[in-house]
């Protein structure tokens, strides 16, 4: 019998797919709509707040290998281990179940297939490697409560609903479809889980709400409603089976969790319980329990009530061991089959032996109390807790390897920053709890009491009362003191009914409004004194306090319509009432910046915006394709309007026209709340139905104001009144309170200001994330007194010169010798030696007692406590460890490894494998102050530049001054080739000149100023205007000048004036000509043809797209990309090297040409590079072939050609802040690589082809021509 319908999903990946396009493409459009099209988001995602396990369904959490799982409410989360680090990290969310999901599976025979199913009668196979969904099953026949691969079939799930059957979907292959078990239907009682045997074939055991068990085998007779715990027999008292696991060891054996019985192992054959466990306490009861495969005979379990871990022995009723791991219960647990591995500290350190003789110098064998004598077990669990808590807790160590506290399980209906602490970040959820966030740690500081049905919306008190409003669904509105972790006051006005809004007054700290299903708008005094009471004729959804008139408030209500209420009057009236809106009106909300001005989202799926003054709609905003929700205008810029929406997306708006300037699709569901970071005011959070809190950076909409602050522009051109801004094309002007604070601060200050006003307004615009630590740490370096540090400066990443004593130095003098100092060091030696192989913490003590500073970083470094190995090494630098002197045999003093060099570099070391954890995490500004905080200045302004963190680069970079100059210059660079963007800045004269002002700051610029000109595509009179900036001949000079050089035989200048000149293209067949010519040489090297090319590609693109230069253009793409694989290889960029050599392969299979390069030997050098750089790092897989002597031969002439980067720090590949936050919707494939894309996502010119923004940029700084072959720059900056 069949089920539901099926749907596949083909998986093959589209790997250099975008190949194919490359011959086509002039064919279908023109080249100035594809330069329009390529682009990035310009909001970028910053922060993650994941969200928790959910707590009702079972099967919610699930490992294979090195990942794990586990269900929130709409979306699987899938950590996967980070082996470099040895740390699990956020690897995908996968999110497509429109409702509650019920239970997930992982593929016992393939570790990248998992299955979920959900409330909507929905299963689904995924894919997590490539995160897609392979294939869905709908309609299936009830909700499936619980799910299971059958192990003895790599291709077929089963599931079944409350009362059965069980379904068998066979996903592919002669059978595939739906079937019904034969026997497993019919049940008295509902089915709690069911679980497969691993190793017999088609047994099944299914566990009941009535605390029974029913037994499936074919070939054996069926035992259905057996096993009940001996004290409910012939009683109808319930007592749901909670937990079920096979005995991974027998055929037979099953443990068994009641809630209220406890744990049985019972023996399915024979159908008796064999042992009943026993709690240390009555009052305890299990929701979970596991096998602990790495120890025979082992299983854990989860109190439901409180946090405790406990681990068992089945040859014993009682715990071997209890974790109290937190205060709240457990619901699911999952132990990983393969442990993270440790890497090994170093080779130097002896195998693990046996304990010998006493008489040898050796460590006695430890005594062991009855309990240890069954050692725990190495294994890492997965908990799931009742407060949406997750973690992996390493039993043989006792720590947390991971702990993802207190996350929201269901939708975030809203989110603010507090007024006076922007750190602090509340959430109100679906669930019941108001979530105080950090989000500098993204951690939960406080958690209202709960049960509070729904909170629909939250307000935070003026000023420093550290108070929150809520508004409920059934349970009226109340104040939470956070100090105090207790509600305070309740208002009961609006009965039962719900609170869609309430809003505490900034302007009255005294005033709180609400409203209601019930209709009224309820303005009241905070200790209960209703002041108005403003009935409306349907539900009330929305209200606003005015930022300007204290008395003023806004109202969305379902009847269409916007009112407007004057609370100084008597009148129950409103002001005024605007329609237009063609559905409900759900939040408004007024203009912080311009008076009167107010707007309003609705279920029509638009935003409009009203002016109070005039009694009218002056602006529709159109391109929400489902309810609006969410609403915020920027704090600054008076224009500037975000929005929500149920179509899952966030949409920013520029109100003057009714541009949607940028659409964010990351959210998996419904967007509800928008908040802006009150003194960094393009820093967003948004929240939503899929239980996730993201972090947003608004900054690359007003790029240009930072380059006017980094130019040391005019105030005019950075601050102004409202109505300059808002005139129509106006540059973006700041506006609000901030800016203007930081203008007053620095205006009282004497001196040189610059430095202040890069710092300052660097913060302004940076989102939180290490930009106030790199500061401090840039002002330590500067020599700035200690006592203007800010209190909170000991939490982040110190300077060396700052840092406390070792904490541990303490506990090492307790290990006082009691023998012989040679004696007593070999003996701590060996037992260091001893702990390191155990991978035990007490090798701490030990390693500080000798002074072997080394030995402990590395242990530190080999578990990924890169933090720990840094505090050691700076302790060490200090001379808070020191190494035992002993005496030599000449009576002089040996201080061993106690060299302040050695220790120097030691913390050099340790600082940069700091810094390399948390770039490749994407925290580019944090990995800066690891290096600042030693004072390698190369090195963090590197990492800012490789992290695209152009604008903080060059600030800070022009305070350090000198030491960071060359790094500077670069980031100048590059921050005005972003400037050179066709579409986003050449149109405007303005935009232009910033790029300009950017070169000025570098001292030998001429040559970069000529790419500028030459690649300005502006009219005759324009580009002499530039030239003239720029200290340049006019057009018509240029051209003389040109054919007069070219005489002279000088290339490279003649190539130079003819790009500046009124032909530009007679410069491609001069310099392509030179480089073709240098590459028939044997001799030619990287750095002797790279300047070449780079300086032709900066010909105007207009005229690269002449017909009469296909030639040319198809010779300098091909060129352009095969020394950009070069430069790859130089920089490590390892990533794309493969894509550029393919891209340049098949330029030459598709295009007429004729260079000095044939596709054999790319394939070649390819080949070479490949065997010979994979040979030299170590890895997890199988070993790889070693590279053939003609394949070194090759990559050594390779090497002897592209030669040393000059640039150190440059080197490796770039990533972007947020490459390691995954999307939950807008999910994009590689069109280099074929894989999917983690992090931000830049579109290419046919405006549907994507690569990573990683990508993007190390492509665009190797070869500046679009991957897709048409001649358009790439311009990702």
């Amino acid at each position: 019998m069949s089920s539901g319908s099926v749907f596949f999903i083909s998986t093959v990946p589209s790997f250099m797919a975008w190949m194919t396009y490359i011959s086509h493409w002039f064919d279908e459009d023109d080249w100035y709509e594809g330069q329009q099209r390529a682009k990035m988001s310009h909001v970028k995602q910053v922060g993650l707040l994941a969200a928790g396990c959910q707590p009702w369904n079972k099967d919610i959490c699930a490992a294979s290998g090195d990942r794990f799982a586990y269900c929130a409410t709409l979306a699987v989360y899938i950590y996967q281990l980070d082996h470099r680090y040895n740390e699990f990290k956020l690897h995908a969310i996968m999110s497509e179940h429109k409702k509650t999901i019920t239970a997930i599976s992982w593929c016992p025979h393939n570790p990248d297939v998992f299955a979920s199913a959900s409330a909507d009668s929905l299963v689904i196979i995924w894919n997590v490697n490539e995160q897609k969904v392979v294939a869905k099953l709908d309609n299936t026949k009830g909700i499936p409560a619980s799910l299971g691969w059958c192990w003895n079939a790599g291709d077929a799930v089963a599931f079944v609903s409350h009362r059965g059957p069980l379904y068998i979907w066979t996903i592919s292959g002669p059978d595939s479809g739906v079937t019904v078990h034969r026997e497993a239907h019919s049940f008295l009682s509902d089915i709690s889980l069911f679980r497969w045997h691993p190793k017999k074939k088609g047994k099944v055991v299914f566990g009941h709400t009535d605390g029974s068990l029913s037994i499936f085998q074919s070939g054996s007779k069926n035992q259905k409603h057996v096993l009940r715990p001996e004290s409910l027999e012939g009683t109808d008292e319930e007592d749901p089976v909670t937990a079920l696991e096979w005995d991974p060891l027998s055929t037979d054996y099953l443990l068994v969790a009641n809630l209220h019985n406890g744990i049985r192992l019972v023996d399915s054959e024979s159908l008796s319980c064999i042992t009943t466990f026993s709690f240390p306490s009555a009052a305890a009861s299990v929701q979970c329990l596991a096998w602990v495969s790495s120890a025979p005979g082992m299983f854990i379990t989860g109190d439901s009530q409180v946090g405790v871990l406990r681990v068992w022995n089945v040859s014993r009723t009682t715990p071997i061991e209890n974790f109290k791991l937190k205060q709240t219960g457990f619901h699911g647990l999952h132990v990983l089959s393969s442990p993270p591995k440790q890497k090994s500290c170093s080779s130097q350190y002896p195998p693990k032996n046996h304990h010998t003789s006493s008489t040898s110098e050796a460590v006695p064998p430890p005594t062991l109390t009855q309990n240890q004598a069954f050692s725990l077990p190495p294994g890492h669990t997965v908990c799931c807790f009742m407060d949406g808590g997750v973690g992996l807790y390493d039993m043989g160590a006792k720590k947390w390897d991971f702990l993802r506290d207190l996350g929201h399980v269901e939708t975030i209906f809203d989110c603010k920053f507090k007024p006076d602490n922007p750190d602090l970040l509340a959430t109100a959820s679906f669930d019941g709890t108001i979530k105080v966030w950090d989000i500098n740690t993204l951690s939960a500081v406080y958690t209202s009491p709960g049960n509070e049905g729904v909170i629909y919306s939250i307000s935070w008190a003026p000023g420093n009362l550290n108070c929150i409003a809520g508004g409920t669904s059934r349970n009226g509105a109340f104040i939470w003191d956070i100090r105090k972790g207790k509600i305070i006051t309740r208002f009961s006005e609006h009965g039962k009914n719900g609170i869609f809004c309430i809003a505490w007054s900034h302007k009255d700290s005294k005033r709180i409004a609400t409203c209601s299903s019930d209709g009224f708008c309820i303005i009241r005094t905070i200790d209960g004194n209703v002041l108005h009471k403003y009935k409306h004729p349907a539900a009330v959804f929305g209200c606003d306090w005015s930022q300007n008139n204290k008395d003023m408030i806004a109202t969305g209500c379902e009847d269409k319509n916007v009112r407007v209420y004057y609370l100084a009057t008597s009148s129950d009236q409103p002001l005024k009432v605007f329609t237009g809106h063609t559905a409900k009106v759900f939040h408004v909300r007024w203009s912080p910046l311009r008076e009167g001005i107010l707007c309003s989202g609705s279920d029509d799926g638009t935003v409009r915006i009203w002016d109070y003054t005039q009694d009218a709609c002056i602006n529709v905003l159109s391109g929400h394709t489902a309810p609006v929700r969410g609403l915020m205008w920027n704090p600054e810029i008076p224009y500037l309007l975000i929005s929500g929406s149920w179509d899952y997306t966030i949409r920013v708006w520029d109100t003057r026209d009714g541009t949607c300037l940028d659409t964010v699709y990351d959210h998996g569901a419904d967007v509800y709340g928008l908040t802006c970071h009150p003194s960094r005011p393009f820093t967003m959070a948004s929240c939503s139905r899929d239980s996730t809190v993201r972090l947003w950076s608004l900054t690359p909409l007003i790029n240009p104001l930072q380059i006017n602050i980094i130019t040391d522009r005019c105030w005019d051109d950075i601050i102004g009144n409202t109505d300059r801004a808002v005139e129509s094309g106006a540059p973006p002007l700041l506006c609000g309170k901030v800016s203007r604070d930081i203008k007053q601060e620095l205006e009282k200050l004497s001196g040189s200001l610059q430095g202040k006003k890069l710092r300052w307004f660097s913060e302004f615009f940076s989102p939180p994330g290490g930009s106030k630590n790199l500061w401090d740490l840039v002002a330590v370096i500067k020599g700035q007194d200690d006592s203007l540090l800010p209190q909170n400066y000991c939490k982040g990443i110190m300077h060396m010169k700052h840092l406390i004593r070792f904490r541990l130095w303490d506990k090492a003098l307790s290990v006082a010798p009691g023998v012989s100092m040679k004696y007593w060091r070999k003996l701590m030696q060996r037992r260091a030696d001893q702990l390191i192989q155990e991978e035990n913490d007490d090798v701490i003590p030990y390693c500080i007692a000798i002074g072997d500073v080394k030995k402990l970083v590395s242990f530190f470094t080999s578990r990924g406590q890169l933090k720990e190995a840094l505090l050691v090494a700076q302790a060490a630098c200090e001379g808070n460890i020191q190494m035992l002197t002993l005496s030599t045999t000449s009576g002089t003093s040996n201080s061993a490894g106690n060299n302040t060099d050695d220790y120097n570099d030691l913390l050099q070391k340790v600082s940069k494998e700091l810094a390399d954890w948390y770039f490749q995490d994407g925290r580019a500004v944090l990995a800066a102050c690891c290096h600042l905080a030693v004072e390698n200045i190369e090195l963090a302004m590197a990492n800012l530049i490789r992290g695209n963190e152009l604008e903080l680069a060059i600030s800070v970079g022009t305070v350090l001054g000198e030491s960071a100059a060359p790094a500077t210059h670069y980031a100048l660079e590059l921050l005005a080739r972003k400037c050179m963007a066709v579409i986003t800045c050449f149109p405007s004269l303005g935009y232009r000149d910033l790029a300009v002002d950017l070169l000025m700051m570098i001292p030998d610029n001429k040559l970069q100023l000529v790419k500028l000109c030459a690649f300005y595509p502006g009219c005759t009179a324009e580009i002499n205007d530039l030239h003239e900036k720029c200290n340049l001949p006019d057009v018509e000079e240029c051209m003389r000048v040109a054919e007069t050089i070219q005489v002279d035989g000088d290339v490279f200048e003649t190539m130079k004036f003819y790009l500046l000149s009124t032909e530009p293209e007679k410069a491609l067949p001069v310099g392509i000509q030179y480089v073709k010519e240098q590459l028939c040489g044997s001799d030619w090297t990287l750095d002797s043809v790279f300047p070449y090319l780079d300086l032709l590609s900066y010909i105007r693109t207009e005229q690269l797209m002449l017909p009469k230069c296909s030639e040319f253009r198809n010779e300098l793409l091909i060129l352009c990309g095969y020394i950009g694989a070069l430069l790859a290889i130089r920089r490590e960029y390892n990533s794309i090297v493969p894509a550029l050599y393919e891209y340049t392969s098949q330029l030459l299979k598709r295009r007429e040409v004729s260079v000095p390069l044939k596709i054999e030997q790319l394939s070649e050098e390819l080949d070479a590079w490949r065997a010979c750089t994979q040979s030299n790092k170590p890895t997890d897989e199988l070993p790889c072939s070693p590279p053939s002597e003609s394949q070194r031969a090759l990559y050594s002439v390779l090497v002897s050609r592209i030669q040393g980067e000059p640039l150190k720090g440059m080197v490796g590949p770039d990533c972007v802040t947020g490459s390691n936050l995954p999307s939950h919707s807008d999910v994009h494939t590689s069109c280099l690589t074929g894989l999917k894309i983690q992090g931000p996502v830049f579109f290419l010119e046919d405006g549907k082809s994507t690569i990573s923004l990683n990508d993007a940029l190390m492509w665009a700084k190797v070869n500046p021509f679009s991957p897709l072959g048409t001649g358009i720059r790439l311009n990702p900056f």
